[in-house]
């Protein structure tokens, strides 16, 4: 046997000992009303055995002698009656109970399920989230874990067949064994039915599983960057993008859907012609007289009744490739050791300083290095603006202080208290303001207001139509890029951070307004120390000192004066910086027309 032969058989055990796996692990999370669904499917089995009998009963002692001889005792047919209605109304409850208890199983265990995998996500720091698509992980705390909990309701039906096969067998061939042992035999060729349909039907669930995510993910990059597809006219590039994943996704779920209409048939021929079989074999034994007509009866409805129980089997068969493509997307998310809170890194700065940076490189792979050798003490209470070009490290110097990311060497200490940071893109949630700006806390309406004041937004919220209880629309898409800004702030000031970090927060603000800003800041939060990164010379002037970045690392440090007289590329910077700005704002100009 060569190493292609040997390896097949070997993944195919390991499947199905995931598989067992992943139905103990499913079990465990909620066993009380899985236990209760189980006990209801079992005395479901063992009520279709007793219908059997009963119809055994009812056709040897009330139909057949009503028959031969003309009547039937009235205590006979009650008893007949009690036997019927008895058996029915039991079996009746019994599905309630295992269908009502199933469903509680299988939602229970997705919540829980979903809360694990939410928790996991929320334990991972902001640097593990970077290199993640959003969209991929809210699939596998959605659809994949929908997927995995698939074989969770049809499992305790399907666990009762095996009582239901046990009994019915011995049933069947206590009642006549030729027939019994022929009905018997027909079992094995169902099971190994389903088994082949499993694993003929496995890949095209994983394949379909591993598309769904790709489409989850793409349709909320997509939807995330609207602004972006329609600004470009990028409808028809979106559309094709997603419409090729879609087509991925119906091609894997149509070859399950046809490999399961070939099982459908075959499972509907099976038990047909074997009751075909059973009728023509039942009335050589009945004209011997081996067989009465009600046992006959009672054995094709046995045999009847048992052909949908085991497509059950079936049922839980094919879900079980379902959910195990789901379940090991969500154990790629619950697997994965968590990556060091770079919070946690974070030191206690003395009490003169509101921020130290000692020795601090940082990089993303050993040749992209973004810092390199950062010094620098932040006293506190004072105003420092961190300038440079673009992608010198200033956000990265930011987020090292803020803990969002940790540092490659060296390391930072900030001052004891809450830290704040604003991001130049301002996220809003599509709530009301207030909420926006408490975002999740307490505070009252007085204190929200002087945050807003503060950030120079109590004005244009003031004129709202409802004031704080504004819903803002997703993402803040109701307000301007300088109101979501300032709304930004207030949510960090309110909370008087020991350290405040603004990443060119108030770019989108006129200079004015961000120059009344900046002075707002130091006569609110006279104790809070503020690292600011500023790219507008009005605004790198109001900082006590400026720490200019080049190159990755710092070049020189002072106030703005002292560098624009004593070094030469930070003076360059500046007038690169007006330069700019005069360019844009002459572009923005309309000419005046002139009669021709």
């Amino acid at each position: 046997m060569t190493a292609t032969d040997t390896a097949f058989p070997r993944s195919r055990i390991e499947r199905w000992r995931t598989a067992g796996r992943l139905i103990s692990r499913l079990v465990r999370v909620h066993p009380k009303p899985f236990t209760i669904a189980v006990s209801g499917a079992a005395v479901f089995a063992l009520c279709t055995v007793a219908s059997s009998v009963v119809l055994r009963w009812i056709i040897d002692h009330v139909i057949d002698p009503r028959f031969r001889e003309g009547h039937v005792a009235t205590n006979t047919v009650l008893v007949g009656l009690g036997f019927i209605v008895g058996v029915g109304m039991v079996r009746a409850v019994a599905v309630v109970v295992r269908r009502g208890m199933a469903g509680v199983t299988r939602w229970r265990v997705a919540e829980t399920l979903s809360g694990e995998i939410i928790d996991r996500l929320i334990a991972q720091p902001v640097s593990w989230h970077q290199l993640r698509a959003s969209g991929e992980l809210a699939a596998r705390a959605g659809v994949d874990v929908d997927a995995a909990v698939d074989v969770v309701s049809p499992l305790p039906y399907a666990s009762s067949v095996v009582l239901l096969v046990a009994v019915s067998a011995a049933w069947l061939i206590y009642i006549d064994v030729p027939l019994g042992l022929f009905s018997i035999a027909v079992f094995p060729m169902l099971i190994a039915l389903n088994l082949s349909y499993q694993h003929r039907v496995d890949r095209h669930f994983s394949a379909a599983q591993d598309h769904l995510g790709r489409l989850s993910a793409a349709v909320h990059e997509s939807f995330e960057g609207v602004h972006v597809v329609k600004a470009f006219g990028a409808e028809s590039r979106e559309t094709q993008r997603l419409a090729s994943i879609a087509a991925d996704l119906r091609g894997a779920r149509t070859s399950a859907v046809l490999v399961r209409a070939s099982f459908d048939s075959a499972l509907n021929a099976v038990p047909a012609l074997a009751n075909i079989g059973l009728i023509v074999l039942g009335a050589y034994r009945i004209r011997s007289g081996d067989l009465t007509v009600g046992e006959l009866a009672s054995m094709i409805y046995m045999f009847t009744l048992l052909v949908f129980p085991l497509r059950l089997i079936g049922f839980a068969l094919s879900a079980l490739p379902h959910s195990l493509a789901g379940w090991e997307r969500l154990r790629e998310v619950l697997d994965e050791p968590l990556m060091g809170d770079p919070a946690d890194t974070l030191a206690a700065a003395p009490p003169e300083l509101g921020v130290s940076f000692r020795q601090v490189s940082y990089s993303f792979d050993a040749e992209r290095p973004v810092l390199t050798d950062v010094s620098l003490d932040v006293a506190r209470g004072s105003t420092v603006a961190v300038v440079g070009t673009t992608g010198c490290g200033k956000t990265t110097m930011l987020r090292l202080a803020a803990g969002l990311l940790g540092a490659s060497a060296g390391s930072v200490a900030v001052a004891v208290g809450d830290r704040s940071i604003v991001l130049q893109e301002a996220f809003l949630l599509g709530d009301t303001l207030r909420e926006n700006i408490a975002f999740g806390s307490v505070f009252s309406d007085e204190q929200i207001w002087a945050a807003l004041e503060c950030a120079e937004g109590r004005e244009f919220v003031a004129d709202l139509p409802k004031g704080l209880d504004t819903q803002v629309g997703e993402r803040g898409v109701s307000l301007s890029g300088g109101q979501r800004q300032r709304v930004a702030l207030a949510r960090a000031l309110v909370r008087k951070p020991a350290l405040l970090l603004l990443d060119d927060t108030t770019s989108a603000l006129d200079p004015s307004t961000e120059a009344r800003v900046v002075a707002n800041l130091r006569s609110a939060l006279s104790d809070t120390t503020v690292l600011m990164v500023a790219s507008r010379p009005s605004t790198i002037a109001l900082a006590d000192h400026v720490v200019f970045l080049h190159e990755c690392s710092i070049a020189a440090t002072g106030t703005h004066a002292e560098l624009l007289e004593r070094n030469e590329i930070y003076r360059s910077l500046m007038a690169a910086f007006e330069v700019d700005r005069e360019a844009i704002t002459a572009s923005l100009e309309v000419p005046e027309r002139k009669d021709s």
